[in-house]
């Protein structure tokens, strides 16, 4: 039984447990050689007897080892261990991100400024680029993955369902993976998934932050599924600039072909939303850090400032979803 005290290959010792997910829980540890703060990411116990499911996690661990890039939180080293009461575990260990979620900051403040969530978004497709360029999809992009560090960078983690393009035998044909609120129509109708399944997931989040809530949400998530593919989600507050709303609805878009050709191209766009809503914004308006605006690849600081919350429209109710269709939803806001 996994602890706080534990010590995983003689190396790793866990303290509190941070976080707990579909595969496993990362709890916060020790690199007890290198004397370092690290994550460690471990595998649900009754997910290690699977082999198949053991050779996808190992296979992510690889995959995401050789991703550089300061968006996307860096993987340290994996291995598997006993426990004093026989059993065994897989772990990931990755260095520990001090940073608050995407989605604890809108709980916090409120709905976001159009300028910071077109930042934020710029951010997180720059790094979502890295990813897609070495054939990793993330498939569960959502507020909750995304960290705001102190200084106001965006780092993306949880990859605890990414996949390569080249392993699709490692995954059941018609199980869905990911988080309701934010999947896209692909995904809920168990299609294949592509770095736009990652794009319209951004769009989502995008919506979230200007919103205050995700465009499609509720108590059962396969009726949420549903609504991605089959429904438009409510127009966005009226003060969103039509360039920034032109952003989100792009990326939103039902079918993959009609997104944004890559992450690259989203981020680019984000960018010059963001950089054309600053423009209308009096210099002594603007928050501190609007002053240096870096191009994706160097992103920017995220602000606080919280925008004035109109009522949103309530969304229709959900319809009946098809069989087979699995999932997950996030609270309002998350």
């Amino acid at each position: 039984m996994l602890t706080r005290g534990v010590l995983l290959g003689d190396r790793y010792r866990l303290g509190e447990r941070v976080a707990t997910g579909g595969m496993g829980a990362v709890w916060r540890g020790t690199d007890v050689l290198l004397e370092r703060e690290v994550a460690v990411k471990v595998l649900l116990p009754s997910l290690v007897a699977d082999p198949e499911f053991t050779a996808r996690f190992r296979a992510e661990a690889r995959m995401l080892a050789a991703l550089r890039h300061p968006g996307v939180v860096p993987v340290h080293d994996v291995g598997q261990a006993a426990l004093d009461d026989g059993s065994r575990v897989d772990y990931l260990v990755m260095e520990y991100v001090e940073g608050e979620p995407l989605s604890a900051r809108v709980r916090t403040v409120g709905r976001l400024d159009p300028a910071t969530t077109m930042s934020v978004l710029a951010q997180a497709a720059d790094a979502l680029h890295t990813a897609h360029l070495a054939g990793i999809v993330h498939r569960d992009v959502k507020p909750g993955n995304l960290l705001v560090k102190a200084d106001g960078r965006v780092v993306l983690v949880d990859f605890g369902i990414a996949r390569s393009r080249n392993m699709a035998g490692l995954t059941a044909a018609n199980m869905v993976l990911g988080t309701a609120s934010y999947m896209s129509p692909e995904q809920a109708t168990g299609q294949p998934v592509s770095a736009a399944t990652d794009i319209y997931a951004l769009g989502a989040v995008a919506y979230f932050c200007l919103a205050g809530q995700p465009p499609f949400h509720g108590d059962n998530p396969l009726a949420v599924a549903l609504r991605h593919a089959q429904e438009e989600p409510a127009a966005l507050p009226a003060d969103t600039p039509p360039a920034v709303a032109a952003v989100v609805a792009r990326a939103l878009a039902k079918r993959p072909e009609d997104r944004f050709g890559s992450a690259a191209e989203l981020a680019a766009a984000a960018a010059d939303a963001r950089d054309a809503t600053l423009a209308s914004i009096p210099v002594s308006a603007r928050p501190p850090w609007a002053l240096a605006v870096p191009t994706p690849g160097t992103p920017s600081v995220l602000p606080v400032t919280p925008a004035a919350t109109p009522p949103v429209p309530t969304p229709a109710p959900p319809a009946t979803p098809p069989a087979g269709v699995t999932g997950r939803t996030e609270g309002v806001p998350g």
